[in-house]
């Protein structure tokens, strides 16, 4: 951001903005970054981002090794304040714990949040997985199932936008990076009602995924089943794990009618 964004509306705070952008510059491929270079990431002048790096760290949210400055632990209360808040675990988790149990594969909830997809809650399976998934984890949108049936669903003027802004990158030679090719996958998966990926993310992962609607019909989450490709492929996934998904999914919607507070904190997610 730049040190003069005031955002659209007078009630809208620059300073706590820049703060919050100079939390969101550390990630897991930028633990450690120089003053020098968080400027950079969050596009803040040296002497702005060394003022929030420096109330970050009197507040106990970030310190400083040498002329290298990081997080602290402290900053997980933002994230354990919002699952203690909303229930979320409680709401979701045993729906998940179920396809888990049923299938044996890892089964996840997550919510678009800019470009990417985050995951809100994990259920994690005892095989080994290439790639590794916790809560707060961030992955591209548009090589994943999840990220998928979510784009499937926005509003065709904010898919257009997605599809206009998003820098499309091969993470393996399957990974579909085509704008033309990405709308035709998303408009079927529109339709079928689920979105199955394998090799896009990663070599020998294949997942399934469903969105979680609100009662007026809008995605607020998608949940998924992800495995190897030893295990099973893409087809199997459809044939086997997506009943299971669909069920889950609408024990989790029938939750969320008993939970409107959560239901709105995942609808404005991203």
């Amino acid at each position: 951001m730049r040190d003069d964004d005031a955002g659209d509306t007078p009630e809208f705070i620059a300073s706590l903005a820049r703060g919050l952008a100079v939390l969101r510059a550390f990630t897991k491929e930028r633990p450690e970054l120089t003053l020098s270079q968080v400027a950079t990431v969050t596009a803040l002048s040296p002497a702005t981002a060394r003022r929030c790096l420096h109330t970050l760290i009197r507040l106990g949210y970030a310190t400083q090794r040498n002329r290298l400055f990081l997080l602290r632990p402290t900053v997980v209360a933002f994230a354990s304040a919002y699952l203690e808040s909303t229930n979320l675990e409680q709401v979701v988790r045993p729906h998940l714990q179920d396809v888990r149990d049923k299938t044996g594969d890892s089964a996840s909830l997550a919510v678009l949040a800019e470009t990417d997809i985050l995951y809100l809650v994990h259920v994690s399976t005892n095989r080994m997985i290439r790639v590794p998934v916790s809560v707060g984890t961030r992955f591209p949108a548009y090589p994943t199932s999840l990220g998928r049936v979510l784009l499937a669903n926005l509003e065709p003027t904010a898919l257009d936008q997605y599809l206009r802004r998003t820098p499309f990158v091969a993470l393996t030679e399957r990974t579909e990076t085509s704008r033309t090719a990405l709308r035709r996958i998303l408009g079927r998966a529109r339709e079928e009602g689920y979105a199955s990926v394998q090799d896009e993310l990663d070599y020998g992962i294949v997942s399934i995924a469903v969105a979680v609607f609100d009662t007026s019909g809008a995605a607020l989450a998608a949940i998924n089943c992800s495995t190897s490709t030893g295990r099973a492929d893409r087809k199997a996934m459809i044939a086997t794990r997506l009943p299971l998904l669909r069920a889950a999914a609408r024990s989790i919607e029938a939750e969320l009618k008993r939970y409107p507070m959560l239901a709105h904190s995942l609808g404005h997610a991203g």
